[in-house]
């Protein structure tokens, strides 16, 4: 007996219209349509149940942890989806005959490659990288990237049967090659470009990316590659930082990696390589005060607030947790006390971009308020901060971020901050009766 939803579903398909745009109706014959979403199949492809279905929505239903067929309830496996190439023609013949009424002919899709095809590639990179054979390496690391960019199904399957390690494993080989000559540093830029398409960097992967002869290799592209040999070398870098703060430490010390990146930062190509540049270091100073010191040696403290000026959100959340992480050692404090712009633009900052940028601008602004205090009188930016966050309207701000609410390590450096705001120049502060309606009792000087 038909279940209730399915009658439905049955009279739903039958009335179902596509408009053209001058309003006509026109309606699409019922075995054109998908069992599941009710649409005109774009790729349709029939089930070992015999259903025919459009593979977005039965792969969709398959993902979501079903394991039968929704017309007939029997048992289904996504291998067992085969495309319907009759009823694919029919589709797009009967586009062509209605393109008078608006309608659009479905392209030809591409069938998705197999965990078969794909175990294939991924034992071939292998052998050719062992053999260093870059001319086929070259070959499957390009028809890794085409099959990729045509669905995400594709990349699903390239990601789960180990090709981002096969990736990562050939860059290391062609890298430890002696003599890195132009045709090995293309082959390089042309597995990176398909390794940043399987994207993040599992344990194993890293570990070859990581590597000194990879790490020497990826800093020569970052020097020397065109744009997106250097764009793909930055997220590359990102990502293998991202796995781990004791890699991090070993990597910051590969000669002339942080100079690199703080060019990049310094002297912007293309957004995208100032953002991935700038989260690379946002982890090697986060993992390193050493490192921090040596970054602030580079002067990127006045680079980072000049970009705050006019930053857009994705570019200011970046710049601001380096500036943060950067103010946390002395020189880093000394050369934002110096910068007129410091203290006005984290202020101006702190609720016009996300609740992670607020979270950055209140530990920078705390730290530097703080590092006045334990400075005394002999210090350069001795009250200056303080003073300039109180005329920029901090006060009230750190007030309104502890009523609406902030995560508990940002609240107690908000309550310090305004500790120290209240007990600087108590003419200058608000009066108790601002506090009326607030959560908060009121602070304690």
């Amino acid at each position: 007996m038909a279940l209730p939803w399915r009658s439905r579903r049955s009279s739903l398909v039958k009335n179902k219209p596509v408009k053209r745009i001058s309003g006509v109706e026109v309606s699409i014959p019922t075995h054109f349509r998908c069992p599941i979403s009710l649409d005109l199949m774009k790729d349709p492809v029939t089930a070992s149940t015999g259903i025919t279905y459009d593979r977005a929505s039965i792969e969709a239903w398959l993902d979501m942890g079903n394991a039968t067929c929704p017309v007939t309830n029997r048992e289904l496996k996504q291998e067992d989806l085969i495309p319907n190439h009759s009823i694919r023609k029919m589709i797009q013949d009967w586009c062509v005959a209605n393109r008078s009424n608006g309608i659009e002919r479905i392209p030809t899709p591409k069938i998705p490659v197999t965990k078969a095809q794909v175990t294939d590639i991924v034992s071939e990179i292998a052998a050719a990288s062992r053999r260093r054979d870059r001319a086929r390496c070259g070959q499957l690391v390009a028809k890794v990237r085409s099959s990729v960019r045509e669905g995400e199904r594709n990349r699903g399957c390239f990601e789960s049967n180990g090709t981002g390690r096969a990736l990562a494993a050939a860059f290391g080989a062609f890298a430890g090659v002696s003599s890195v000559d132009g045709s090995v540093t293309r082959v390089l830029e042309e597995i990176l470009a398909a390794l940043t398409t399987l994207l993040p960097l599992d344990e194993e992967a890293a570990s070859h990316v990581g590597s000194p002869e990879s790490l020497t290799c990826l800093v020569s592209i970052l020097k020397h590659g065109d744009l997106v040999a250097r764009l793909n070398a930055a997220v590359v870098v990102k990502e293998l930082l991202a796995c781990g703060g004791a890699r991090a430490d070993g990597t910051a010390d590969t000669a002339g990696l942080v100079e690199a990146l703080v060019k990049l930062i310094k002297e912007p190509v293309l957004p995208q390589i100032t953002k991935a540049s700038l989260v690379a270091i946002f982890y090697l100073t986060n993992y390193s005060e050493r490192t921090a010191s040596r970054v602030v040696g580079m002067g990127l403290v006045p680079v980072l607030i000049e970009t705050l000026v006019d930053a857009e959100k994705s570019m200011c959340e970046k710049a601001l947790a380096v500036l943060d992480a950067l103010v946390g050692c002395a020189g880093g404090r000394e050369q934002a006390y110096g910068h007129a712009l410091t203290t006005p633009v984290l202020v101006k900052k702190m609720f016009r971009v996300s609740d992670t940028a607020t979270e950055f601008v209140v530990s920078a602004l705390w730290k530097l308020c703080r590092g006045e205090e334990e400075a005394g009188d002999e210090g350069e930016g001795r009250g200056r901060c303080l003073r300039e966050a109180q005329q920029a309207g901090a006060f009230h701000k750190l007030l309104l971020l502890l009523q609406v609410g902030c995560g508990e390590a940002t609240k107690e450096k908000a309550t310090a901050l305004l500790r120290l705001l209240n007990g600087y120049k108590k003419d200058e502060c608000i009066d108790t009766t601002d506090f009326k309606g607030l959560k908060q009792p009121l602070l304690p000087v």
